[in-house]
């Protein structure tokens, strides 16, 4: 398989109640018929997928302007992708030994965290799907805080609430992620629409997979956005999969990006396994919502390597032979062939980079295993009411003599 790359109640104040104009002031008249049936090919201008570097470092065009970033700040940018790849090996393998139940990977994915997190703001609010872990390792949060969330325990914020890889986290503007497919769509929307109001100059990311793109709440935020003029990214991770169903029995169509037109909005096509090129169609994108306040949707090619998650075996709906070739196009590997070319990094720093990174992830892994579990007498019942109802107090008695009649069953530690 491979991808086409190709590119009367009364309103709300912000809603027009204004009549819409007459068709004949609007469209273009024709009594023939033929002249008025379209297809997409004939109507959609192909979206050439905008790239800057080739998997062997070198840059496409010798007059690309490439992001403007120091020898430092692009060393930064590989080794928080390479932190991402050692964390989801170990963690994987974490799961797979038992210690955690559930983990899913960003292999081959990288360079759309990476690339995009750095052209946004932290005044930029992140509403994510459940595979952009990058993107909160690169807005500052630590290794331990993500072990410690996907290892439940009493230093998750979450408070052993959520699935492991559904971060949250106030501090880094990273909203919460939930299982529901598609949700975060026109929640993100409503965060644009709060950043438009208060005037503060930031917009809202919302990062989702094409298989998000056939969930209603897709097509219901892009309307949203557009009738709003929300200042708001769409992200979407064109991975090639919505679990085990292939793009081509997804959607027909120039993919996700030629979807805009229906709602007004620019759209961009990016490599996503060129992080230069992920970094600058953010950042166009960033201040295309900023400035105009307007939507903006991103669609980033690329491959999806790893399982869909630890409870997926991908070889029962697609070849090794294809998993492997998509390898060959690996992000991590062409942004250190760039770095190379530049004489910016050796074979001997990268070998202690990864060394170094794994070391931390174990290192992250084996506090958080040590640490207890959140307390259940308090966490099951707290951070719903401002102040705990009478029969919330009633039952949380009732759940602690419980467990002092019956220690075995748990611990009001």
């Amino acid at each position: 398989r491979t991808h086409r790359l190709l590119a009367n109640v009364k309103a709300p104040m912000f809603f027009s109640t204004s009549p819409a104009p007459p068709a004949s002031d609007e469209f273009i008249r024709s009594t023939n018929i033929s002249n008025c049936v379209r297809y997409a090919p004939e109507v959609v201008a192909e979206y050439k997928v905008f790239s800057l570097l080739k998997q062997d470092g070198s840059v496409r065009d010798p007059d690309a302007e490439l992001p403007n970033k120091t020898p430092d700040e692009w060393r930064t940018m590989y080794e928080f992708m390479v932190r991402l790849k050692e964390m989801d090996e170990v963690m994987l393998a974490s799961q797979r030994q038992g210690r955690i139940s559930f983990y899913m990977t960003a292999t081959g994915e990288e360079a759309i965290h990476i690339g995009s997190a750095s052209s946004i703001e932290m005044g930029d609010t992140v509403l994510a799907q459940y595979r952009e872990q990058g993107v909160l390792l690169w807005r500052g949060a630590s290794l331990q805080q993500l072990a410690d969330q996907c290892f439940s325990n009493e230093a998750d914020t979450g408070k052993g609430r959520q699935m492991p890889v559904h971060y949250g986290s106030k501090e880094h503007n990273f909203q919460t992620i939930s299982s529901p497919l598609g949700t975060q769509l026109p929640q993100a929307v409503g965060v644009a629409y709060a950043h438009k109001l208060n005037k503060d100059g930031h917009i809202s990311v919302c990062y989702f997979g094409e298989g998000a793109a056939s969930e209603g709440d897709f097509h219901a935020a892009l309307n949203m956005a557009s009738t709003l003029e929300a200042p708001i990214v769409f992200f979407c991770r064109n991975n090639g999969y919505a679990i085990s169903t292939p793009a081509h029995e997804q959607f027909r169509g120039n993919g996700i990006a030629s979807r805009a037109i229906g709602y007004d909005m620019p759209a961009i096509r990016v490599d996503g396994n060129d992080i230069a090129a992920v970094s600058i169609a953010m950042s166009k994108a960033k201040e295309i919502a900023s400035k105009q306040s307007r939507p903006v949707l991103v669609e980033a090619m690329t491959y999806r390597v790893g399982h869909h998650s630890t409870s997926d075996d991908s070889t029962r709906y697609r070849s090794v032979e294809e998993i492997n070739q998509a390898k060959e196009s690996c992000p991590i590997q062409r942004t250190k062939n760039f770095l190379i070319k530049n004489e910016w990094w050796d074979e001997e720093s990268d070998v202690k980079l990864r060394e170094t990174e794994r070391r931390s992830v174990l290192k992250a892994i084996e506090v958080a295993e040590r640490r207890n579990h959140p307390s259940p007498v308090t966490d099951l019942f707290s951070d719903v009411y401002d102040k705990l109802p009478k029969h919330l107090e009633e039952q949380q008695h009732e759940f602690i003599q419980h467990l002092e009649k019956y220690p075995d069953h748990g611990s009001a530690h």
